[in-house]
């Protein structure tokens, strides 16, 4: 076990994000004294030279790399070129400049969609590149597994500790609301927020309702960083989730029932499902010592609070809203 010095310097790469605030959450509440961000309008983290200053400026000794270009189905399927493009250089400008700035240890979040489309459930690590992707978000996979082989061959070539961390679908506080854009679970959770206030009894979803999902709520996969961060340092990368999955017709049920009990199910069949069944084998992760604590349909309730609260903050990408599911 290596226990991190509280007043160490720790980067967090795209603390604006979902992850990234969850993140810095937890640390926070770790007393970390030395959480170091970098907005993206000071630092375009796509920028070799950019970032390489910034890193002899602030000297990061430890570095979670979250930061990314991300989406549901809709957002991948129209904007292929920007998520390899920006997820690609994201990814090397960081690894690269903490290889040369000496940083102690990196970890590197990647997803699930790293693996096969057809992949055998639950999927295990070493399932990665056994088989085609899903098409509908390929272009960010195969950016994903970039990052992965690039901690790897960092290691394997110049001896850092960068490890890598796979985690299931994510929600939580902070998450994107917008329905162009979204993922899955916020874009379910916006739908019925809004048939209520708009007294509709009816919400669309995008495809069958069959497909399996599995979902962690933000919070715990900071808490999973930091565990790994102190006690993991392997070549492997480590899936992170909570092992247990639902329909999409499920989750869409729970979310009604938390946010609009009185709304009725209507699937768009004729709207893409996705890879049918996505579940990690999170075996490893549990022989580590850790396992997720919050469960779904708290976790639901308590983002569904938070959305709530911030609810005139999200007015505007709503007025952008396409009313296309995503996941």
């Amino acid at each position: 076990m290596e226990q991190i010095g509280r007043s160490t310097r720790i980067y967090v790469a795209g603390h604006a994000g979902l992850v990234g605030s969850a993140v810095v959450r937890r640390l926070q509440a770790g007393g970390f004294t030395t959480i170091l961000t970098a907005a993206r309008a000071e630092l375009d983290l796509r920028d070799q030279a950019a970032v390489d200053r910034w890193f002899a400026a602030n000297r990061p000794e430890y570095v979670v790399l979250v930061a990314g270009t991300v989406g549901g189905i809709l957002a991948n399927s129209t904007r292929p070129a920007e998520f390899i493009y920006d997820n690609l250089m994201i990814h090397a400008t960081v690894v690269h400049a903490a290889y040369r700035e000496g940083v102690a240890k990196l970890l590197y979040l990647g997803s699930s969609c790293i693996y096969p489309r057809a992949c055998p459930q639950p999927m295990r690590e070493e399932s990665l590149l056994a088989g085609p992707l899903e098409p509908t978000n390929e272009p960010y996979a195969v950016a994903k597994i970039a990052g992965i082989k690039l901690c790897q061959a960092y290691r394997r070539q110049y001896g850092c500790d960068f490890i890598s961390a796979m985690p299931t679908n994510l929600y939580g506080p902070g998450d994107n609301f917008d329905l162009a854009s979204s993922h899955v679970l916020p874009a379910l959770m916006r739908k019925f927020h809004d048939a209520k206030v708009e007294g509709r009894e009816d919400v669309m979803i995008w495809g069958t309702g069959a497909p399996r999902r599995e979902f962690l709520h933000v919070d715990d996969l900071a808490d999973a960083c930091l565990f790994l961060m102190e006690r993991y340092d392997g070549d492997l990368h480590i899936n992170v989730g909570t092992g247990v999955d639902l329909s999409i017709r499920e989750l869409a049920e729970m979310v009604r029932d938390v946010v609009h009990p009185g709304a009725r199910l209507v699937f768009d069949a004729s709207k893409p499902d996705g890879t049918p069944r996505k579940l990690l084998d999170v075996s490893r992760l549990h022989a580590l010592g850790w396992r997720h604590r919050i469960e779904l349909r708290e976790g639901i309730e308590a983002t569904y609070r938070w959305f709530i609260a911030n609810h005139d903050h999200l007015r505007e990408s709503h007025a952008r809203a396409t009313g296309s599911d995503t996941r």
